[in-house]
């Protein structure tokens, strides 16, 4: 578990240091930026896949399950949103819950690495 916390360590704090340094410098051609961007998306998948492996371990973990159902209900908003009726104001909700479920899970992988 002490394992997964260091990867979810390093998978949170890249964007931020790759977006923080290309604002920092100034870089006019946005690579830094447009990087960290597109590692968020690694970042996602790395905690979705970790999120499914300890689900599977520990069935019956409370948070876990309130996480992957936070993460169904991301792509069910993201779906609805996309393909059946657009409103801006899920585009508003679908902006917020990324964050929101990086924090859960890091707390959650503290927690099971601390225990």
């Amino acid at each position: 578990m002490k394992t997964i916390n260091n990867l979810n360590y390093f998978f949170v704090s890249v964007p931020i240091f790759l977006i923080a340094l290309g604002l920092i410098i100034n870089e006019s051609s946005g690579n830094l930026v447009g990087s960290g961007i597109l590692f968020l998306i690694l970042t996602g998948l790395f905690q979705l896949i970790s999120g499914i492996k300890m689900l599977i371990d520990e069935p019956h973990d409370k948070s876990l399950r309130f996480y992957i159902a936070f993460v169904a209900l991301f792509f069910l908003l993201w779906f609805v949103n996309a393909v059946i009726i657009y409103q801006d104001f899920i585009s508003y909700i679908l902006y917020l819950i990324p964050p929101i479920l990086t924090i859960f899970f890091s707390t959650i992988t503290y927690k099971k690495a601390n225990q």
